[in-house]
């Protein structure tokens, strides 16, 4: 009897870390992002495969790290935070904060005075010292995200001052798909 009970355990025990695995592979733990330049595109990976592709918008002065260049940074990097949580299709956050107004979207490609950041925010923090992290270079410090825009009419093409613009359907739904921590790697 007191076998049976000791395989009975053990077979419970097998089941539940079963689940437990199960449960890790579904998570986001394997999500990562490739933003290619020269493609103005970003790929979302799941296990090495790709599961989404976007249009997206670099910077319009070019790729590079140095503070105020108003350029896209290149390497590693990582979702540092998540910024958005609810928020209203096309809201508009200035410094980040919910304005709790909407953005009148531009369908042309007209490159307006303003400069929306809306939707929702993953904040990019460079993993590379020297290179998009630390004094002078810090993507973080730099505030460079990838968020929704007005501007949907630019995109596909660099018309950013730094940072990953995309459609704010697509950002919202890649908002929903990563984790803070998710690792971003920009490639030109």
């Amino acid at each position: 009897m007191e076998k049976i009970s000791y395989k009975l355990a053990f077979l419970f025990v097998l089941i539940g870390l079963s689940n437990i695995t199960f449960s890790m592979s579904n998570d986001k733990f394997d999500i990562a992002i490739i933003v290619d330049i020269s493609e103005q595109r970003l790929y979302l990976h799941k296990n090495s495969l790709v599961i989404e592709s976007f249009p997206i918008s670099s910077s319009k002065y070019g790729e590079g790290s140095k503070e105020n260049s108003f350029k896209t940074p290149l390497g590693d990097h990582k979702i540092k935070e998540k910024i958005g949580d609810n928020a209203n299709l096309n809201t508009i956050f200035v410094s980040r904060i919910n304005t709790h107004r909407e953005a009148e979207i531009i369908d042309e490609q007209i490159d307006s005075d303003d400069d929306h950041v809306t939707s929702r925010i993953l904040w990019l923090d460079g993993q590379e010292e020297g290179v998009n992290s630390g004094e002078g270079v810090d993507s973080f410090q730099r505030y460079i995200y990838i968020h929704g825009t007005h501007e949907e009419g630019l995109i596909g093409q660099k018309a950013s001052h730094g940072c990953i613009r995309m459609f704010n359907d697509d950002v919202i739904y890649l908002y929903d798909m990563v984790k803070e921590g998710t690792k971003v790697y920009i490639r030109t």
